[in-house]
């Protein structure tokens, strides 16, 4: 049998081979758009040419210390200038960026500080008393760099430079290489640690610039956006949107707090045309006090992720000129990778059952090669009923590395050739995902199932609730029943006895809250709510 031409004949060579890596989009921004505006901070304005060069004496100034492939350089920063040139400047040396969620405590800083093997920190003055007490606890202590935020509350600088100094040490003509192999390591993102250390998620330069570019597909996004930062840059490498932004030459307006009076005047003064977020940043500009909102220049598109939005929050944003697109991911695959695609014929829908459309997680990305709903123990698909119950598993190139150092999690993650997401939901005839829980969250009441999310989609129609999580309390009869805390609208009351008889008026009774609890729900940095913290709290209360 001869040899196969069109592989004998046709070798890889430089001239048609590159690793793929979203760095390289940075440099074409500034080729072909040196002058559009980058980045918007405060006062602060950049053009694409400035980023560039500020980029690149970034990469310098951590060549010169030493910075290399598989280096790591952690950062401890709000949505600024210094944390976005760090999501380039970092991995233009061949290192890996840690992005910290500056929500942690010093025990957490300073397991991943390590558990990174960081060489360079650099951390933002704001964040100084909790770092400072990390680096007493760390094993080997970084270098570290100061981002003195004139836009900040200022803080106690921990080390030997700040940002902007680091910088004027390095060489704005500094010649970086891409790199040699595309499936190396560009970011280190840690999960919440729950039960236990949180875990390292190593991501590559081909995930990321295919994540990079499916963000823009699915979000149809045009040229030259101008996209706001409310979604955190350390949560997934701002689900890459960093460099999906940067792609298109977009403008990359930062914010340093998320508050419904700067957020409205962004939109307005910047004439921003897209934005992310969890379900909270809704609930925080749809709650917005009159003296705080302003009128929108335009429609505002915005990406939803984290639980399911309730579909009574879809239909306010709607209302007030938001068009929310909802999307599924977890930081296992680079932040969302799974879209609620919308079709034209839905737009003759009456408005609350689009709501119900756009809540559902939908369909993956076109990056993203493979989704189910399947059985956990046989791994065998559901019936795509709208019904059926099973985990939703995914693969495919927007799809970690794996964990750092633990292989043993690596390998249980990826069992039978899919990534284990925990997530439960049912597949719709047509062949969208909808989420119903978290396999830890599904409250097993007298046998049945009870979704979580369904409770709190109910809860959510209720014209006085801003945040409701419904968790399981252990019941010696039933073995569990519902427990709902709630968050009141401003200027709102109700009783325990209304809200029950709310939800028995428009769900079956077994689905119920048994116990309503009214207070303030703890939540992420990301605006998820920590349902752990509410379990812990009903099971000691007994």
């Amino acid at each position: 049998m001869s040899a196969n031409p069109y592989e004998t004949d046709l070798p890889i060579t430089e001239a048609n081979y590159q690793a793929l890596s979203p760095l390289s989009f940075l440099a074409k921004a500034a080729w072909t758009y040196p002058d559009y505006p980058s980045v918007i901070d405060g006062d602060a304005r950049y053009t694409w040419a400035d980023t560039h060069q500020r980029c690149l004496r970034l990469a310098s100034a951590l060549t010169k210390r030493g910075i290399g492939t598989g280096d790591t350089v952690s950062v401890m920063a709000p949505n600024v200038t210094a944390a976005f040139e760090a999501t380039f400047g970092i991995p233009m040396t061949g290192g890996v960026i840690n992005a910290l969620n500056y929500r942690l405590n010093a025990t957490e800083i300073a397991f991943i500080l390590d558990h990174g093997e960081c060489k360079i920190l650099i951390t933002d003055t704001e964040f100084s008393p909790v770092i400072e007490e990390a680096l007493t606890l760390v094993k080997h202590r970084p270098i570290v760099i100061d981002i003195e935020d004139p836009a900040g509350p200022g803080g106690k600088p921990l080390g030997e430079m700040n940002y902007e100094a680091f910088l004027d040490t390095g060489d704005p003509a500094h010649q970086w290489c891409p790199p040699a192999d595309e499936w190396n390591a560009i970011a280190l993102n840690y999960t919440s640690g729950t039960t236990g250390n949180p875990k390292g998620v190593v991501y590559s330069h081909r995930g990321t610039y295919l994540n990079t570019m499916g963000n823009i597909v699915a979000w149809n996004m045009p040229a030259h956006p101008v996209y706001l930062w409310t979604l955190p840059m350390f949560h997934c490498n701002g689900w890459c949107f960093a460099w999906s932004i940067t792609a298109i030459a977009g403008t990359h307006v930062c914010l340093r707090a998320v508050a419904p009076g700067p957020i409205y005047d962004a939109i307005a003064n910047h004439k921003v045309t897209h934005m992310c977020g969890a379900p909270i940043v809704m609930q925080v500009i749809a709650g917005a006090a009159d003296d705080e909102k302003r009128p929108l220049p335009h429609t505002v598109n915005m990406f939803t992720a984290a639980a399911p939005p309730p579909a009574a929050v879809l239909a306010d944003m709607a209302r007030q000129g938001f068009n929310v697109t909802h999307v599924y991911g977890l930081t296992e695959v680079y932040g969302p990778c799974v879209v609620s695609a919308w079709k034209a014929e839905w737009d003759v829908l009456p408005p609350a059952e689009q709501a119900r459309k756009k809540a559902r997680q939908g369909v993956t990305y076109q990056v993203q090669e493979g989704m189910m709903v399947a059985d956990p123990e046989t791994m065998e698909p559901v019936p795509m009923d709208g019904e059926s119950m099973g985990e939703v598993f995914m693969r495919g190139n927007v799809t970690m590395k794996g964990y750092l150092k633990n292989p043993k999690a690596t390998q249980e993650a990826f069992a039978g050739g899919w990534f284990h997401t925990g997530d439960l939901g049912v597949w719709h005839p047509d062949g969208y995902v909808e989420l119903k829980d978290r396999s830890k969250d599904i409250i097993i009441s007298g046998g049945e199932n009870i979704s979580s999310i369904e409770v709190e989609d109910i809860l959510y129609s209720n014209p006085k609730i801003a945040a409701v999580a419904v968790v399981a309390k252990p019941d010696e009869k039933w073995g569990e029943t519902p427990t709902a805390f709630i968050e009141l609208k401003p200027g709102q009351d109700a009783t325990a006895q209304e809200i029950i008889d709310f939800c028995r008026d428009n769900m079956a009774h077994y689905k119920c809250p048994r116990e309503v609890i009214f207070d303030d729900l703890p939540k992420t940095s990301t605006g998820k709510i920590q349902k752990f913290v509410l379990r812990d709290r009903v099971r000691e209360a007994g």
